[in-house]
């Protein structure tokens, strides 16, 4: 019975050890999460703070979101000021010195890739803009890939037992996104162009070359109005199209211009399932890439 106990008590404590092995990673986004699943595996235990039925623009600090981020080894962001509204405010409450912006525990998609839009004037009378570029490069699986590189660096920054493993996963990743690449090339080949309701498609219409023909909204983050739909339809008429928004973008306006054009009007999630790892995220954006070649 002592031999047994003997044997017994040292794995008994190597439990927890064990468990408290994986990192402590708060994602802000479904995309952002689906990219620590990828690149991390059982390595990290991964926290998103947003559903992707949500505009990351407007959401609000929460306690809860304090709670995840008190606890966590690393933040992933998309950046560019997406979440500038809500989670600076939720980094500070949460008293965590280990993840402010500047320390290895904070880490931003958007300042690892070249950005769209970016150097515009810093002017709300021109609407919701972000000056430093636009945040949106998570509808780019080019940038995706490499977003995840540069995270599995730090992630082996944090914890270098597993860094080969981090970087040979980043690495298969990237390695996905080219193989599914010349496949949604051919579906898009010739795709007249979109309309969207918000600027947040752009960096997947710049990646296969597909027009962007105009917004919804006036100006960012400004509604509809129906002069600026008339001219939208006056601008458009004759010509082929699709009119894309996300999911929690209000429908109305898209409706109507897509029934005064004749084009197809496709409402999709911008961001992937909440459990999303990369394959469901580039499963996520094949979506999208089916929707950009309906206006065919």
């Amino acid at each position: 019975m002592k031999l047994l106990r003997r044997l017994l008590i040292p794995g008994l404590l190597l439990l927890p050890l064990a468990a408290q092995a994986a990192l402590d990673v708060v994602a802000t986004s479904s995309s952002t999460g689906a990219l620590v699943r990828e690149v991390a595996g059982e390595h990290a235990e991964v926290t998103v703070l947003a559903p992707p039925d949500r505009d990351l623009h407007y959401l609000q600090a929460r306690p809860s979101m304090m709670w995840a981020l008190r606890g966590a080894d690393l933040v992933v962001a998309l950046g560019a000021d997406m979440e500038v509204g809500w989670l600076p405010p939720a980094i500070r409450q949460a008293a965590n010195p280990a993840i402010l912006p500047g320390r290895a525990g904070y880490f931003e998609a958007a300042a690892q890739v070249g950005l769209l839009d970016a150097g515009g004037p810093a002017d709300r009378a021109l609407g919701d803009v972000h000056a430093v570029g636009n945040p949106h490069v998570n509808m780019d699986p080019v940038r995706m890939a490499r977003v995840a590189l540069a995270l599995a660096e730090r992630l082996a920054d944090l914890d270098p037992d597993h860094g080969r493993i981090y970087r040979e996963r980043a690495g298969a990743f990237e390695g996905k996104v080219q193989a599914r690449l010349e496949e949604w090339q051919g579906r898009v080949a010739g795709a007249p162009g979109v309309v969207s309701f918000h600027k947040d498609v752009i960096y997947l219409l710049d990646r296969f070359g597909v027009p962007h023909l105009g917004t919804l909204e006036p100006i960012p983050g400004v509604p509809p109005t129906a002069s600026h739909l008339r001219d939208l339809t006056d601008a458009l008429a004759g010509r082929h199209g699709v009119v894309l928004l996300a999911s929690y973008q209000p429908r109305q306006a898209a409706t109507t211009l897509a029934g005064a054009l004749g084009w197809p009007v496709t409402h999709l999630p911008l961001e992937p399932p909440l459990d999303a790892d990369g394959e469901a995220y580039l499963d996520h954006m094949a979506r999208w890439v089916d929707a950009l070649a309906a206006g065919d």
